[in-house]
């Protein structure tokens, strides 16, 4: 029971390090996105004497982090929608009915998670031009969207063949389809596993660069990590401007996770008990 105990203490001591480590600079990073560029400099370690809100200002005008926002939130909300759509579609297929194919199905998007993203960059820059869809919101939407379909499908067929038999039963007995018990049954169940894919695939099309760099090239249609880049590079000298724009990019991925908290929560209980 003692060495149990202190296996115990000494989990939860590290875990605490490691949250640490990650909480840290990001508080740092904050709360030098309140200074002012002379004051950061004296500084960087302390918390601001004045707290000064006008880099947040500065950063969205000068960064033209508006439009950027609305690109990035653009591109990564239709990802969403896409692939939850399509991913949780599949899945119920491939989870509640039985057919000849349905393993080798299920088989062919597991493969699709070992497949390096960025390795198939340039054949879909090849077929994103010949398509005529290059520099559009499109082109990084339908890769986004395909490529995270093999970890949705995944979460979420494991998530459903949970769920026992007797519940699609009496609603087939109710007179229900295979697309009523889906929507009306099936769906609201998978909650908790929904809500682990959409934070999963929010935070990946959010922060996305490479695509986005290689895709797209007008201004007008850059997402927020290339704007974030753009301006880090032209605007060196100002690093308490560079952090509230970060910190302001940051804060939707936070509150969207804060959102979807219980939801997540819930899942990977479920899977514990389960599993």
């Amino acid at each position: 029971m003692q060495l149990s105990r202190v296996k115990t203490s000494s989990l939860h001591i590290f875990l605490a390090i490691v949250s640490l480590a990650n909480v840290l600079p990001i508080l740092w990073m904050m709360i030098n996105a309140f200074k002012a560029e002379e004051e950061f400099s004296v500084n960087p370690m302390g918390l601001p004497k004045v707290w000064d809100f006008s880099n947040f200002s500065k950063a969205w005008q000068v960064a033209h982090l508006g439009t950027y926002f609305w690109n990035s939130l653009y591109v990564t909300i239709a990802s969403i929608i896409l692939t939850v759509l399509l991913g949780a579609l599949a899945s119920y297929f491939i989870a509640r009915f039985e057919f000849k194919w349905s393993k080798w199905v299920y088989g062919l998007f597991v493969i699709g998670m070992t497949i390096p993203i960025h390795a198939t960059l340039v054949p879909i820059f090849i077929l994103m031009k010949k398509l005529g869809i290059l520099n559009t919101h499109l082109s990084l939407v339908l890769p986004y969207t395909a490529f995270h379909l093999s970890i949705t499908i995944f979460i979420l067929v494991g998530f459903m063949k949970s769920f026992p038999k007797d519940i699609e039963e009496s609603a087939i007995i109710d007179g229900a389809g295979a697309y009523r018990i889906f929507w009306s049954i099936i769906l609201p169940m998978t909650r908790p596993a929904l809500a682990t894919v959409i934070i999963i695939n929010f935070i990946y099309n959010w922060n996305e660069f490479l695509f986005a760099l290689v895709l797209i090239s007008k201004n007008g249609l850059k997402t927020l990590p290339l704007g974030l880049a753009n301006f880090a590079g032209t605007e060196m000298k100002f690093q308490t401007m560079q952090m509230a724009a970060l910190t302001m990019a940051l804060l939707p991925v936070v509150t969207f996770y804060l959102l979807l908290e219980k939801q997540l929560v819930q899942g990977m209980t479920a899977g514990a008990v389960k599993g």
